[in-house]
């Protein structure tokens, strides 16, 4: 894959949403006939197998056979005098696709607009939606230029294309991009069936590499801004004296089975609150932070466990694991909240990995193999930011979670003082009345 997609993993756009509801996707006879050539390439998996790619979960279809390469070369593209232009449909995980490029820019902007299309999508039960992870490049005789872009996408029916209305500028085409005026743009599509509401593995061994490759600085810059945030949170509390000093209280107030109680969650529900936080309320646009949390979850259950997996462990540092205790179906904290939020406050933000991520888009698009090494290094380094994001999720949730009582109990509390006041000043009240009363009764006996 080439280093040229400059968006956080690409900004894809509807048809829709440019057209504001123009119908764009005409039918083959509206369109232009020019001689092309298109051919669709199998997702195979690659031999050698991933670093970290055991799931033990065996329904529904695996990755390698929802994924899928399609290739369009456009031959003589300077006489393409259309509007727009879409190439034949090609099936990838149970669906038809086609690619649509406006070969002179959706609204004349001097860019070429390219979409990738759902072909049969009229013809679609209703109700229909499922997720896809795709890459679309225009390919340069220098493999190094060659200009990519990704995107992870629902289409549904008022959503049946997405894709990018400024992909490149017109003039960069004549810059390698038309070999003898042929124009050869390429589609990997990963269709993606899972639930939403858990975390899972949902690329292509080799699909997912390259996208590694490209985003996995992406993926550090989001998890450290995530654990940032809560660092910061813990930070404000301990700062504030006195409000650290009444929240300690509360908590060593509580008894050992409340406490014990509250800093545990059922697994299913922190998995759901960190797919709906990471993939469906930030609309992340890649796959490889949930990826990243699902490697990570599984690396924390296999070093609870001291499983082996494909011959080898997956080598923890001692540092690694700091605030997690795995259960059965549940996840709970290592020891005691409040040492564990002075730890998360200073110690929890992933570092940035010096040694890496580093880029080999340039050998990818060369077709040079990925080296062993690189490969390990950046799996691992994936997985241990999915492990640590995991571990500051919980503290942040259980820690959540009390604040909330905490806050309640304060708030009882000042409504009791309140009340006590109240009655304290309707005490003195009276005495003041029955003391005035006393003396008016001792005037009359005057």
């Amino acid at each position: 894959m080439a280093g040229m997609a400059t968006e956080e993993f690409g900004e894809g756009r509807s048809l829709e949403e440019v057209a504001k509801g123009q119908h764009l996707c005409q039918s083959g006879d509206a369109l232009v006939e020019l001689k092309s050539s298109e051919h669709i390439e199998d997702g195979t998996p690659s031999t050698s197998p991933p670093y970290w790619d055991s799931d033990d979960d065996d329904r529904g279809p695996k990755p390698s056979e929802l994924y899928g390469k399609y290739t369009w070369k456009i031959y003589k593209f300077s006489q393409v005098g259309a509007r727009e232009l879409r190439s034949n449909a090609f099936e990838v995980g149970g669906y038809k696709w086609y690619i649509l490029i406006y070969p002179q820019g959706f609204d004349g902007s001097n860019h070429l607009s390219l979409f990738l299309c759902v072909a049969n999508h009229d013809k679609l039960l209703p109700g229909w939606s499922h997720f896809a992870q795709f890459t679309i490049a225009v390919v340069n005789k220098d493999p190094k230029k060659s200009k990519y872009s990704d995107t992870v996408h629902r289409f549904w029916n008022m959503e049946h294309d997405w894709g990018w209305k400024k992909f490149m500028e017109l003039s960069k085409l004549m810059d390698g991009f038309t070999d003898t005026d042929t124009l050869v743009i390429k589609a990997q599509v990963q269709v993606i069936r899972d639930r939403a509401d858990n975390l899972f593995r949902c690329l292509d061994t080799q699909y997912r590499r390259e996208l590694i490759r490209v985003y996995l600085t992406n993926v550090e810059v989001i998890c450290r801004h995530f654990t940032e945030k809560c660092r910061g949170k813990f930070m404000n509390l301990i700062e504030d004296k006195a409000r650290w000093s009444s929240f300690r209280a509360f908590w060593l107030g509580m008894d050992q089975s409340s406490r014990c109680y509250m800093s545990r969650e059922k697994t299913d529900a922190i998995l759901k609150a960190i797919v709906k936080h990471f993939f469906i309320e930030k609309e992340v646009t890649s796959t490889l932070v949930m990826d990243a949390m699902y490697t990570g979850l599984k690396a924390l259950k296999a070093h609870v466990k001291g499983k082996k997996i494909e011959g080898k462990y997956f080598e923890m540092e001692d540092s690694t694991v700091t605030f997690i205790r795995i259960e059965e179906e549940t996840l709970a904290l290592v020891d005691d909240l409040l040492p564990l939020l002075e730890k998360a406050a200073l110690e929890t933000s992933p570092s940035k990995d010096e040694n890496g991520p580093q880029d080999h888009t340039k050998d990818v698009a060369a077709g040079k193999e990925f080296n062993k090494d690189s490969v390990e290094h950046d799996e691992r380094r994936l997985t241990v930011l999915g492990c640590q994001t995991i571990e500051i999720f919980l503290l942040a949730h259980i820690f959540s979670k009390i604040e909330v009582t905490y806050q309640e109990a304060v708030s009882l509390k000042r409504k009791d003082e309140l009340i006590r006041e109240e009655d304290v000043a309707g005490l003195a009240d009276i005495e003041q009345k029955m003391k005035c009363g006393a003396l008016n009764e001792e005037k009359k006996s005057f």
